[in-house]
């Protein structure tokens, strides 16, 4: 070989590995710099869709947190006079100086503190709370956002579903929360939660709906719960549960004290019509048929020939009740409530308790393997403990 041949063989060489080295590199950098579609590298600016969702989060508690309430009550109980014999008692001078210092004493009141949350219905100060806050109080203190406190008086109340309405009269006109559209959820969805959990104003939850139709939950007789996984905790009760779009889907009422991450809430559709017949009646009135309801197990299902496992089984029917009057027999299985098909007797316990009284409503009921449609007029639910449908 050449001279210089052999002395270019070395350049030739270091070219060739420099060449390869450039293309390692740039195959590098293609693959870990940022593109679209592709990772953010660790310590990068956040992908375009995380900070749109943050905004979104931030958007609900600017708009919502000044219509979220405080609410604290005050519980009074009185304490009786020590009784017995007092000491001394057989001195006349020392019997004197006792029945005086006890006559002082004040006749033995202790005051109980709680707090809990709500949300601003009306501008001019409806407050829509749980029942559990406000039950049995003596006082009740509603600080706003700003701050500013009022003393509440109690509209009315609904022990059944956990719900209550609360009035103050502020001196400017207060945010009022949207309400949304409970029947409309699916699981999955974002779910924003706000309170007063612990004392602590204002504090903003993230979650999502983790299921929705929660009943026998064992909180209220008309269960009908969405459950969350947002962070609930004692105080947050009476507080809103929140869409992305800052509109009320659910009234938080309880947590299970076992478990982390298990909230449940009130849909807002519910808590509407009871806040409506609260504020303007003071009560609520629920539709009544005047029977007692049981599940369809198995074991029945079959021996009705049911075909199905969808329904409420009559198990007593009241006497002088709209059921006696329409015919109703204990043993029917009770399958359609108008134009709905009865999921259970929980499901129709709720559609029946929903309806107008006086309204009339086609029932298509299974009795000994026929099909019969009935004609049912629903009457007002009477005041003394009586069966739920």
């Amino acid at each position: 070989m050449a001279p210089e041949h052999r002395r270019a063989l070395p350049v030739l060489a270091t070219l060739l590995v420099g060449l390869a080295l450039g293309a390692a590199l740039f195959a590098w950098g293609q693959r870990y710099s940022p593109r679209a579609g592709g990772p953010a590298p660790v310590g990068g600016p956040a992908p375009m869709e995380a900070l749109e969702l943050q905004s979104a989060f931030v958007r609900v508690a600017d708009q919502v947190r000044p219509a979220v309430v405080n609410i604290g009550t005050v519980h009074r109980t009185r304490r009786p006079r020590p009784f017995g014999p007092e000491p001394f008692t057989q001195d006349p001078a020392f019997k004197e100086f006792f029945e005086d210092f006890f006559r002082q004493l004040p006749q033995g009141e202790r005051q109980q503190s709680s707090l809990g949350s709500g949300v601003v219905l009306d501008k001019t100060g409806d407050i829509l709370t749980n029942f559990h806050v406000i039950k049995g109080a003596d006082e009740i203190t509603v600080r706003l956002a700003n701050k500013k406190e009022y003393r509440g008086r109690v509209v009315g109340t609904d022990p059944k579903t956990d719900l209550a309405v609360v009035r103050i009269v502020p001196d400017e006109e207060l945010v009022t929360a949207r309400l949304g559209d409970s029947d409309r959820l699916r699981v999955g969805e974002w779910a924003i939660a706000i309170g007063n959990p612990f004392g602590l104003d204002q504090t903003v939850t993230v979650g999502v709906i983790s299921a929705t139709g929660r009943s026998e939950v064992g909180i209220a007789a008309y269960e009908n719960f969405i459950q969350t996984d947002a962070s609930i905790n004692p105080g947050n009760s009476g507080g809103p549960l929140l869409n992305l779009k800052g509109e009320v889907i659910g009234i938080n009422t309880a947590i299970v004290s076992t478990g982390q991450g298990i909230g449940f809430a009130i849909p807002i559709n519910l808590a509407r019509r009871v806040a409506e017949q609260l504020v303007a009646k003071g009560k609520v009135t629920r539709g009544w048929l005047g029977v007692a309801l049981q599940p369809l197990t198995a074991e029945l299902a079959e021996a009705l020939k049911a075909g199905g496992s969808k329904g409420a089984i009559v198990s007593r029917v009241y006497p002088g009740g709209p059921a006696e009057a329409a015919g109703l027999q204990q043993g029917d299985l009770i399958r359609q409530y108008g134009d709905v098909a009865v999921q259970d007797p929980r499901h129709l316990q709720r559609l029946v308790a929903d309806s107008d009284v006086g309204r009339g409503v086609a029932l298509r009921v299974l009795r000994k393997g026929r099909e019969l449609t009935l004609s049912i007029t629903v009457a007002e639910m009477p005041a003394e403990p009586r069966p739920p449908a």
